[in-house]
């Protein structure tokens, strides 16, 4: 479904992306691992055209999104949902308004429409009947979980995870990382999370990538990362110095 291919993406003279490659067929979750301030998130922006690679390409479903148009890019959008590291909420609106915001920006819905789909991606995330509350109302899981309903909204065919588990205890980490799997399989879905939490990437990957000065530097699954002797993964993993 995805293809990256020599993506190079700078920030004034600082390199952070340089040359990266990776394919990501459709139906798998990708895990992208790596030490704060690798790239991670800069790669995942660019995949959903948050930030534009001065070089290379991403290609998803044979579509180049880096060559399209703002309004092309829009339309390429609703096949994809993204989950923020801080859920990313608006806390002037309720939960039911949060959700429904690509709904009323990118469909012509009636409001029962939207709050009978809302309804449903509550439910897909185990909580029903809150719809009505504000996010200073939720717990640190239950705003992942508000955000998870939100980037399914569209039933998009891919969705990428920012952090998934950070600022949780390990009780609701575990719970979104179940939550993940379970959105997996109900939906068929592919999904790319990045994350440096280890517990996770071998909990909810198919398959896990190592991003290191700009560079993929692993490929494969937990257990060849476990067992892979290259000196930067195995301080990544080992935490060795």
């Amino acid at each position: 479904m995805i293809d990256i291919v020599n993506i190079v993406k700078k920030f004034e003279n600082k390199i952070v992306l340089n040359g990266v490659k990776l394919h990501i067929p459709a139906g798998e979750t990708m895990v992208i691992i790596g030490e704060s301030g690798c790239g991670k998130t800069v790669l995942l922006k660019s995949l959903i055209g948050l930030i534009k690679p001065e070089q290379g390409s991403i290609s998803i479903d044979g579509e180049d999104i880096t060559k399209l148009t703002r309004r092309e890019l829009y339309e390429t959008r609703k096949k994809m949902g993204m989950l923020f590291q801080g859920a990313a909420l608006f806390d002037s609106m309720t939960v039911e308004e949060n959700i429904g915001i690509p709904l009323k920006f990118h469909e012509n819905m009636s409001d029962d429409l939207i709050r009978k789909k809302v309804e449903e991606k509550l439910e897909l995330v185990g909580l029903s009947g809150i719809g009505e509350k504000k996010p200073a109302e939720l717990s640190g899981g239950m705003k992942k979980r508000v955000g998870l309903a939100r980037a399914l909204i569209m039933d998009p065919q891919l969705v990428l995870y920012d952090e998934p588990t950070t600022g949780l205890d390990p009780i609701r980490a575990h719970s979104i990382n179940n939550l993940i799997i379970e959105t997996q399989k109900k939906l068929d879905i592919t999904s790319i999370a990045v994350t440096h939490d280890l517990v996770s990437a071998k909990k909810i990957g198919d398959r896990v990538a190592m991003l290191s000065d700009g560079n993929i530097v692993f490929e494969g699954t937990f257990n060849e990362l476990e067992k892979c002797s290259k000196p930067v993964v195995e301080q990544f993993i080992h935490g060795n110095t």
